[in-house]
């Protein structure tokens, strides 16, 4: 498959000779001056590349130890006042309004940035010509150095405390690599440049005390310190004399805050014997106060707390649950005709052809006569979106799975000072680089989607084609459309992920989607202009980069990935190339070209996939919906048969294991008039989640067949248990003995779980069966969350709509995600009903497992 574009220099690339200095006259640079080299370069001049500031070691050295000693005195002081107040400091903070807190910050930094990433918004508002150190430079060189010092972080009630405890209670050593990659927007764009010094490593990574931290080593005074330099162990001079200056300062900030929020103290007392030492305090988590966790709240704190390590756990959870997600939808869309048809109206309602061209008309293919043409496209889309992702997540979880057991292996021989073992860096590299190319699906679903979403529609115009039959579309900004400020920052916060530029590549991209979600949930306009469907592709993008963020917070290996592909890459690609070869093939199979029949059995139009599944059971309700899952089926077999004959047996593939499993979908029986019975007690009377949808079919006929110990080709006829429903539904719930398709977990009993009156309403709503009598209604999310963090689940909001439950009281392995309803905060049934048969196929559960708790 194609990859996505690297801007990453390559000086062997077709792009390098861009760079080319004409007339280069080697023989004028004096080799021995770097600025002469510089300068022959370009550099210096308007435009040209920055020519740092030169200095020789014994200034280095001098600025160093000053600034380490002074660092440390600062680090000392501010433990021995936490030592002895940290509790006072955090109660008295609390206490104070946001006006008092800023007031203390602004005494304590003067003119302190206002906005959260001060840094972004610099990079946004300044030209590069702005940034040019050559005429001047930035006038925001304090946003880019200390990011996270701002005003609107720092006066909440918790930032400070974090940031106090973390910084007070770990020595600088801990921060030195995360606060040089907190200056990456700086130097990538040129507002910072460090000093340079050649022939020279700073050592701060595992240095502790004023002696050792931010030692200057020249080559030759070590046998490491090469190694340590191109290696990224450690910092080259002027990296580490920024680190060194970040530190001191912020080390100072916060011992004025302390002292200031401790007023009344006076200075020589705060540390003495008139204080005894205690033992630190507590500060409540976010699950502690809102009752679920928040990515991005995580990631808003991450920069106060002490840095991370690598969470291959975490970031195997997240995949495994978006990959559980991809097979769910895939059977959903072959088991749920109301979800086919959704899907399909949803992703029409994303289509490009939707826009009105430069001259106010509509697309061609819109007309009635060509038509077909415009839904082939969308099942095209609706194809792709159910394959490729279930192959991507799929393959990155299996590679997260398969790094935990080399980080488990290599566990002992891992030093911040050696290069991570062989086979372990491989691995790490080879997954880096997948994350990086699965983002290309939610990217150019961005490119495509967002611009033709509802409620952005009427900003953009669209060429008028070449072809009344072109796929070609090219979409531009309307021309005198007055954006509002959210609309602006939104269309450029979405635009710079699906360019997929230079911009992307400087700023990365978990920076990006960080700012997004912030922008979402802050704004409520925002929010409303972000169809459900761009929610959950901005939720994909999140998963995706919450996993390279945790690849980025594996210090200090992480700063020598960079420096370790070029020895890997050629084999990563080939290996990429041979592993997504499949892929490329269904892709290729569902192609707009190949779809007539497809298209014809998949219309959407009069009533073909009507599915009243939440009206009351009636005879022309269960023929209607019989009828449109025998439509489904039939759409599904020849799907089936066109990516078999295109694309091979898939053999090997995610898809292929999906559909040649023995599970089952659920098919309506045929009605029965019901036979009226005597009224039964309470004790006697039949529970409301008896199963009556007792017709079982494989996910797939065909690739049913193709599996082993099954004859090959298609078998519409598999056994069934044809079960007929007398109206309440009085079915056996399980097929005979011997069918091949077994009920979902037919040997897992489940526990009973006692819940309280809101959950067991939301269950009961989950797994609820229809009946002649009784209409569900809907639930409202926060019923949802309640209803699954009872039984034991510990709820954490991804980005986007995307939330991740995680067993954390509960006897099972795997998380789920869900997505949170937009903009309503209601679950309509026919998506509760889904997300209980998710729940039954993931946990085995079913309705009548849950009771109602004694009081």
């Amino acid at each position: 498959m194609e990859l996505r574009p690297d801007h990453q220099f390559n000086p062997f690339g077709p792009d390098a000779s861009a760079y080319d200095v004409d007339g280069l006259d080697l023989d004028g640079i004096d080799f021995s001056d770097p600025a002469s080299f510089m300068r022959a370069l370009g550099g210096g001049a308007p435009g040209g590349l920055p020519i740092p500031k030169l200095m020789q070691p014994a200034e280095v050295r001098r600025e160093a130890q000053g600034r380490a000693s002074r660092l440390y005195a600062s680090h000392g002081e501010l433990r021995a006042i936490l030592d002895r107040h940290e509790a006072s400091v955090q109660r008295r903070w609390i206490k104070k309004t946001k006006t008092q807190r800023q007031a203390i910050l602004l005494k304590a930094w003067p003119n302190m940035p206002t906005a959260h990433r001060p840094d972004f918004e610099a990079f946004k508002k300044e030209s590069r010509r702005a940034r040019d150190v050559n005429l001047g430079g930035t006038k925001h060189r304090d946003s880019f150095i200390w990011p996270y010092i701002n005003q609107e972080d720092l006066s909440k009630p918790k930032t400070l405390p974090l940031l106090l405890n973390a910084r007070g209670r770990h020595d600088p050593c801990y921060f030195a690599a995360a606060d040089g990659e907190a200056m990456h927007l700086g130097q990538v764009t040129t507002a910072i440049v460090p000093i340079f010094l050649n022939l020279h490593v700073m050592v701060l990574n595992g240095a502790v005390g004023p002696l050792e931290y931010g030692k200057l080593l020249a080559w030759e005074d070590h046998p490491d310190a090469f190694d340590w330099m191109s290696g990224r162990k450690q910092f080259l001079p002027g990296e580490g004399l920024m680190i060194l200056e970040a530190q001191e300062r912020l080390l100072g900030f916060l011992v004025s805050c302390c002292k200031q929020i401790l007023h009344e103290i006076a200075d020589e007392s705060l540390t003495s014997d008139e204080f005894p030492i205690k033992p630190p305090p507590q500060l409540k988590t976010e699950a502690d106060v809102g009752g679920f966790n928040s990515l991005a709240l995580m990631a808003a704190e991450a920069p106060y707390r002490v840095p991370e390590q690598l969470d291959l756990e975490r970031i195997e959870s997240l995949l495994a649950a978006r990959a559980s997600g991809a097979e769910d939808h895939m059977w959903s869309l072959r088991e749920d005709p109301g979800y086919f048809a959704g899907t399909q109206r949803e992703l029409m309602d994303h289509r490009q052809e939707l826009i009105k061209d430069t001259f106010g008309k509509p697309h061609p293919v819109l007309a009635k006569s060509r038509n077909h043409i415009f839904w082939a496209r969308v099942v095209g889309n609706m194809l792709a979106e159910a394959y490729i992702p279930l192959e991507i997540f799929s393959e990155l979880q299996r590679q997260a799975r398969e790094l935990r057991a080399l980080q488990e292996k290599y566990a002992p021989a891992i030093s911040p000072l050696e290069t991570l073992p062989k086979e372990y860096l491989q691995a790490i590299l080879k997954f880096r680089h997948y994350l990086n190319q699965a983002a290309k699906g939610p990217l150019a679903q961005l490119k495509q989607c967002a611009v033709a979403s509802p409620a952005l529609r009427r900003l953009f115009v669209r060429d008028p084609p070449v072809d009344a039959s072109s796929s070609k579309l090219v979409v531009m900004s309307k021309p005198g459309v007055k954006m509002e400020k959210i609309e602006t920052e939104l269309v450029w916060l979405l635009r710079t992920l699906w360019e997929d530029g230079k911009d992307l590549f400087l700023a990365r991209m978990p920076l990006v989607v960080d700012e997004l979600d912030r922008l979402l949930d802050s704004e409520q306009k925002a929010k409303e202009l972000v169809s459900p469907y761009i929610a959950g592709v901005i939720g994909e993008l999140s998963i995706i980069s919450q996993c390279l963020s945790q690849l980025d917070l594996y210090q200090p290996w992480a700063n020598s990935f960079e420096f370790a592909m070029p020895e890997y890459k050629d084999d990563i690609e080939k290996e990429f190339s041979k592993r997504t070869a499949q892929w490329a093939g269904i892709h290729s199979a569902i192609q707009e070209k190949n779809l007539g029949q497809a298209v014809k059995l998949g219309d959407v139009s009069g009533g073909r996939f009507a599915y009243p599944i939440d009206k009351r059971r009636t005879k022309e309700n269960v023929d209607t919906l019989r009828q449109s899952e025998a439509n489904l089926d039939a759409f599904w077999a020849s799907i089936d048969e066109l990516v078999h004959a295109k694309a091979g047996d898939l053999k090997g593939t995610a898809v292929r294991r999906l559909l040649s499993q023995p599970r089952i979908i659920q098919r309506t029986p045929e009605w029965v008039e019901p036979i009226k019975e005597p009224k039964k007690d309470a004790e006697t009377a039949p529970t409301a989640d008896k199963d009556v949808e007792a017709l079982y079919k494989p996910l797939s006929a065909l690739y049913f067949g193709l599996a082993p110990g099954k004859a090959d080709g298609p078998d519409g006829n598999l056994t069934k248990a044809k079960v007929k429903t007398r109206g309440s539904a009085k079915a056996p719930p399980t097929a005979a003995a011997d069918n091949p398709l077994e009920d979902p977990n037919p040997c897992d009993p489940q526990p009973t779980l006692a819940v309280d009156a809101r959950a067991l309403k939301v269950f009961r709503t989950l797994f609820y069966n229809p009946s002649p009598t009784a209409t569900p209604g809907e639930v409202s999310w926060h019923d949802f969350l309640h209803a699954l963090t009872s039984t034991g689940f510990a709820a954490e909001k991804l980005y986007g709509s995307v939330w991740q439950f995680r067993p954390a009281a509960l006897d099972v392995d795997r998380s789920i995600q869900f997505h949170e309803p937009h903009p309503r905060g209601k679950i309509p049934f026919q998506v509760a009903r889904r997300h209980g048969r998710r729940l039954n196929r993931a946990y085995g559960w079913f309705g009548g497992m849950f009771t109602l708790k004694e009081k």
